[in-house]
């Protein structure tokens, strides 16, 4: 190999192993904070159980059996809750002086944050393999086939992925840790407004329009359809726009944040 190229191939290598590593840090972090990893574990299980057997039975939603209805809601409120520990995340970094030794080592910002979002991702997935045990426990009987399954894997992946990012854009606006948590409040709004828990219908009529046209309800729609073999229509589209949407404005305001706090 000549002088020249091997500075190109280090170069490549480095493009691609800075991510995994900040990856692997975030997950190590992830690790040693136990109480924030239980509460983003255990919190949606909690808020199933309480919905499905403390209010079921007074919620109609046109199916008899609620669990039915409630496990697409509960999905994203679990990605929502477990989103917003990036933004905490990243703030922290950012106040920590953490970004600054990076730096002095030639790690880029994104392969920070990539990694914050990358964990985040890791931990939805445990998170939602969980959420589906205690649903199946509890008398959740979905009628997805294999490719619907994949679909909504996919869905979520993408919806977890697109938070994720608006999230660390908040964790680099925010002054603080503290400002950043608030994050988990603002998305669990936007989960709660929207068709997770009831139907739009049952709503005032003033929430109609916001609940119907948010990122949460095509998501929920498009993956209760997948789940339940009924027809999706074009939540689907909306969706895949939504998260795309979300995602592309999210990477670009992260760039721009993180270059204003690091000038």
């Amino acid at each position: 190999m000549s002088d020249l190229a091997a500075p190109r191939v280090a170069a490549r290598a480095t493009g691609i192993s800075d991510p995994l590593i900040m990856a692997a840090r975030c997950f190590r972090l992830s690790r040693r904070q136990i109480d924030a990893l239980l509460t983003s574990l255990l919190l949606p299980v909690m808020l199933m159980v309480v919905f499905v057997y403390l209010f079921g039975g007074a919620i109609r939603t046109g199916d008899p059996h609620y669990i039915t209805y409630v496990v697409p809601g509960v999905l994203l409120l679990c990605a929502a809750v477990g989103a917003s520990g990036t933004a905490v995340s990243v703030s922290q970094d950012m106040t920590g002086g953490i970004i600054d030794r990076f730096r002095s080592m030639n790690v880029g910002g994104a392969s920070v944050l990539f990694g914050h979002v990358a964990a985040n991702v890791a931990r939805n997935i445990v998170s939602t393999v969980l959420v589906f045990g205690v649903a199946f426990g509890i008398g959740f009987r979905p009628h997805a086939g294999p490719v619907a399954w994949l679909a909504v894997a996919g869905l979520l992946v993408l919806f977890v992925a697109a938070i994720s990012w608006l999230c660390a854009a908040w964790g680099l606006a925010a002054g603080s840790a503290e400002a950043a948590s608030g994050c988990m409040f603002l998305l669990m709004f936007v989960m709660y407004a929207s068709s997770a828990f009831v139907p739009i219908r049952t709503m005032p009529s003033w929430l109609h329009g916001f609940a119907a046209h948010q990122p949460a309800t095509p998501v929920i729609e498009t993956m209760r359809g997948l789940l339940l073999h009924t027809p999706v229509g074009s939540n689907w589209w909306q969706a895949v726009a939504w998260c795309a949407g979300i995602m592309a404005v999210s990477v670009l305001g992260c760039a721009v944040l993180f270059r204003r706090r690091t000038a």
